[in-house]
C-alpha cells in the first residue's frame, strides 16, 4: 500500500480494519438473534419495530454487551475466535451426519432423497471432517 499511499498508507490500514470491524459486530450480533429466535421460535427480524420483536432486540444488545467486554474482564478477542472455530469444527461432523439422516429419510424428503453420489460425497466429508476432529483433540492432548 506504501507505493500507492506514501506516508498515509498506515492510517489507510487501519481505517480498512476500523470499517471491517465496524460490518462485522452487527452482522454477528445480528446472526445470533436469527440463530436464537428461531430456534425458540420467537418472533424477530430487523425488519419489525422493538415491541413487535423484543426478545431479537434484547438479544443482539446483550451480545453486543458481552462481545465489547470480553476484552475488558480478560478474553483475548482473537484467542475466543480461535475457540469457536475449533468448537465448529469438532461439531461439523455431527452436523453432517444429521443431514446424512435426514437427506435419505423418505418420510421428510420424499422423492427427493440423495443420490448414490451425494451420498458418497456426503460420506466423504463426515469421514474427513471426523478424522480432522479427532486428530485435533489428540494434537491439543498430546503437546508438551
Amino acid at each position: 500500500m506504501k507505493p500507492l499511499a506514501g506516508k498515509s498508507a498506515y492510517i489507510l490500514f487501519a481505517a480498512g480494519i476500523i470499517g471491517t470491524g465496524f460490518l462485522a459486530i452487527p452482522v454477528l450480533s445480528g446472526s445470533l438473534s436469527y440463530i436464537i429466535t428461531e430456534t425458540f421460535g420467537l418472533k424477530g427480524g430487523l425488519d419489525k419495530k422493538f415491541h413487535q420483536a423484543k426478545a431479537f432486540y434484547i438479544i443482539i444488545a446483550i451480545s453486543l454487551a458481552l462481545g465489547l467486554s470480553m476484552n475488558y474482564i480478560g478474553i483475548s478477542p482473537i484467542k475466543a475466535l480461535i475457540y469457536s472455530a475449533i468448537l465448529y469444527g469438532m461439531t461439523a461432523p455431527v452436523l453432517i451426519a444429521i443431514i446424512l439422516h435426514i437427506s435419505n429419510n423418505k418420510k421428510i424428503m420424499g422423492k427427493f432423497t440423495n443420490t448414490k453420489i451425494s451420498n458418497i460425497l456426503g460420506f466423504t466429508a463426515l469421514t474427513l471432517m471426523s478424522s480432522a476432529a479427532v486428530m485435533l483433540i489428540y494434537m491439543q492432548f498430546t503437546e508438551t
